[in-house]
């Protein structure tokens, strides 16, 4: 399936601890639309003449600009300590893009550079997703296989410190200058967790973050798993690679998949438009509107679905974010997919990249985004058809029962038709996670429901 591609600046941006999964297209992400403007016509010595007077509303505000450029000069004269242009000039943009909203900042040399190493999968540092809440580090994501999942990091956690270094009054920046570091090195985090009295501590040790954003296999015969663990420039494509590969495994058409996005913090947006293309036949995927034309942009799938119909439930939880909510938003609007799971995490904005010269842009909120029937999920998050909350598994012995065949002359059954059911293939992975067991499950039911067939006399 080709999906039809469009001139895109927009990205989808997780604000995250150690480097921002963003897209990054053109060397302009956006230009500045023409403001409206009075039209005066008269004229003047015998000639016609046009003069255009801006909006006032749209002109700068000349007080205010006075007010900045007295309190510059009072700090350039009077700070107990000499301190350069360029410093004060870029504590006032990061002061601009602070005061708007949790996604918009500004991005200097490092922060730029950590942009353009996550999208590729690869970047150095702890492992895990962040954003500010209340002046303290929220995690939103540790990621798949990575120090601060190993450590024991949770979605939901609350760093309070960054080893000695309390977080509160940090900007984003700051801490994750400090989340990174020699790979080796330990730091520890103290963390507030809604499941502890006190606060703990963990120590992670920092490693090179490899991230392979798919991963998939066979559950069992017929089923597939597939598992996104962030959505990077190359996502969408592996995804349809992994139905592929696991259709020829399986000796043909699979009979469910299981698509999991829990814990996934979002990503490049093309990349979940791709991978919501995949599974849909037709019909919007996601649409996004701004104040600005270019943010206004519509992603539909093209014909042909890669899974060739297969029954498919998607897993979610409170660390599932952004590009992900517009996967499984896509798919429960348009009836595709079971959405199993818990509410999921609610962002549902849209940042736009703005390159200010080869070393710093800025990351601005430019758009918010609509699954296909019109929802914006912002704050509210995707709501599962079907809410499954994770829990600990623990298996009994079932005791035997007296059955039929144990009666001393009972009828004897010559029915050879096979309808003696073959043991359950044992997964390790289903035997210890209650919300993978039970799409499992659902998805056996509908298949064994799609098979039935009325039996009459």
């Amino acid at each position: 399936m080709k999906l039809a591609r469009r001139s895109a600046s927009l990205a989808f941006c997780s604000i995250i601890g150690l480097s921002a999964t963003c897209l990054l297209s053109a060397p302009v992400a956006f230009a500045q639309e023409s403001a409206s403007e009075t039209v005066i016509k008269g004229t003047a010595n015998g000639k016609d003449i046009t003069v255009r007077l801006p909006d006032p509303e749209k002109q700068l505000p000349l007080d205010e600009l006075r007010k900045f450029t007295e309190v510059f000069g009072r700090i350039r004269e009077a700070y107990v300590e000499e301190v350069d242009d360029t410093t004060l000039l870029e504590s006032a943009i990061k002061g601009m893009l602070s005061g708007l909203d949790p996604h918009s900042a500004y991005l200097e040399p490092q922060a730029f550079e950590e942009l353009e190493e996550s999208t590729s999968g690869e970047f150095g540092g702890l492992g895990i997703e962040v954003g500010m809440e209340d002046g303290f580090i929220k995690v939103i994501s540790p990621i798949d296989d990575t120090p601060a999942q190993k450590a024991g990091v949770q979605a939901g956690d609350m760093i309070i410190k960054l080893g000695d270094q309390p977080v509160k009054g940090m900007d984003l920046e700051e801490a994750i200058n400090l989340m990174r570091g020699k790979p080796g090195s330990v730091l520890k985090l103290t963390i507030v967790r809604d499941s502890q009295s006190a606060p703990i501590e963990i120590d992670v040790e920092r490693d090179i973050i490899k991230v392979a954003s798919v991963k998939s296999r066979l559950l069992e015969p017929g089923y597939a798993y597939i598992r996104l663990t962030q959505f990077q420039a190359e996502t969408g494509r592996e995804f349809v690679r992994s139905i592929g590969k696991l259709e020829k495994e399986n000796g043909g058409i699979l009979d469910g998949i299981i698509v999991d996005l829990r814990n996934n913090p979002g990503g490049v947006l093309q990349a979940a438009v791709e991978a919501a293309d995949a599974l849909l036949d037709e019909g919007l995927i996601v649409y996004t509107e701004g104040r600005i034309q270019s943010s206004k942009l519509r992603f539909s799938a093209q014909p042909g679905d890669e899974s060739h119909g297969a029954p498919v439930v998607v897993l979610i939880n409170g660390g599932s974010a952004s590009a992900s909510e517009i996967l499984a938003g896509a798919l429960q609007d348009h009836s595709r997919a079971v959405i199993m799971g818990t509410k999921s995490f609610g962002k549902g904005s849209v940042q736009t990249v703005v390159p200010l010269d080869e070393t710093h842009a800025i990351k601005l909120t430019t758009a918010r985004y609509f699954t296909p029937s019109g929802r914006s999920i912002q704050a509210k998050g995707i709501r599962p058809d079907i809410d499954v909350k994770q829990a600990r598994l623990t298996e009994v012995d079932n005791t035997p029962f007296f059955t039929e065949a144990d009666l001393s002359g009972h009828l004897e059954n010559d029915d050879e038709d096979g309808t003696a059911l073959p043991p359950a293939a044992r997964d390790e992975l289903v035997a210890r996670d209650f919300q993978l067991r039970s799409g499992l499950n659902l998805l056996k039911g509908m298949a064994i429901m799609a098979n039935k067939k009325v039996v009459t006399e």
